[in-house]
């Protein structure tokens, strides 16, 4: 009896709400990609969206109702939610990450998301941007403030993704910066930095000390009008290295990469890009959830990334 018990709580079911918090808060539907197998109810622009069971989804219909997605929510305020059973799934980042929560399980893609510095057009000195470039204790930030998490990385193109990441290894050598900077008059080595995502400002302060250890000034600013340099993050959305190559450049600024059909072709089209340092990579990091113990089946994110909720169902707790 006890058996069959058990069996019936672990079976799939229709039914329920299934509620997420996402860091980021999107003005328009059509910048969300929606879950497959669910249709768009309710919109609420950067707070709220509600997504509804399709009963003619191509791969049938989901077992949950709905997926109702809470948006704009600070990291360290997701996981505090799912540790109270408010929610259901939230993004992790490494802080989080560490935190032991009772029956939670963790989702995690492949490394999708390329963090990097982009330079804006004022910074007209190559020698700038090469001595930041050779400044940043990469090693370190992904020790300390990543916790491991991800790989470091110079290219823009995971080694997964291009097969040639590993091509373009970066380099850190503050002497050879210090040496760059030595060359330059007073006022090239002040550059200001703009992070507009609190949960990179951590980041951001590292690199200002690295930079400062080169002989730069780097002042760290929430605004992104008027700074010379940003720290971006920037998600891969397609398996295809061109694709991912043309659609990375155009979310950082840079030039239409030349066309790709080979393997060849594409490891020129990403040494272009890097050229000049207009582009500096730093890490790629995976896209991480957290999912408490309502929620079964899974995992729900796809390699890229992609949510896949269309075999989760919800239980209610005994």
């Amino acid at each position: 009896m006890a058996g069959a018990t058990a069996l019936a709580a672990r079976r799939p079911h229709y039914g329920g709400t299934l509620r997420i918090e996402i860091h980021e808060a999107f003005e328009r539907p059509e910048a969300m990609a929606p879950p497959a197998g669910f249709v768009l109810a309710s919109w609420e622009a950067g707070r709220r969206a509600v997504y509804t069971a399709d009963e003619n989804a191509a791969g049938g219909r989901p077992y949950l109702d709905s997926v109702e997605i809470q948006m704009g929510r600070p990291l360290r305020d997701q996981s505090t939610d799912l540790e109270l059973g408010k929610t259901d799934v939230v993004e992790l980042g490494p802080s989080e990450l560490r935190r032991q929560i009772a029956g939670r399980k963790v989702w995690s893609s492949s490394p999708v998301r390329l963090m990097a510095l982009v330079f804006g057009p004022r910074v007209e000195d190559t020698r700038v941007r090469e001595a930041l470039a050779l400044a940043v204790d990469r090693g370190a930030i992904h020790s300390v403030l990543l916790q491991r998490q991800g790989e470091i990385s110079g290219a823009l193109l995971p080694q997964w993704l291009s097969g040639d990441a590993f091509l373009f290894a970066p380099a850190f050598d503050v002497t050879r910066a210090r040496s760059l900077v030595a060359a330059l008059g007073a006022p090239a080595r002040t550059i200001s930095l703009a992070v507009s995502d609190a949960s990179l400002r951590p980041i951001a302060d590292r690199i200002a000390l690295n930079a400062r250890d080169a002989g730069l000034v780097v002042p760290v600013t929430a605004q992104t009008g008027n700074a010379d340099l940003r720290l971006m993050e920037v998600r891969m959305a397609s398996s295809d290295p061109a694709r991912a190559l043309a659609e990375t450049a155009a979310e950082l600024g840079l030039a239409e990469p030349a066309r790709s059909d080979t393997p060849e072709a594409l490891y020129n089209a990403e040494r272009a890009l890097l050229d000049g340092f207009r582009v500096i990579p730093l890490f790629h990091l995976p896209r991480v959830f957290g999912a408490g113990p309502r929620v079964k089946g899974g995992p729900g994110i796809t390699p890229l990334g992609e949510w896949h909720f269309e075999n989760l169902w919800v239980e209610d707790r005994p």
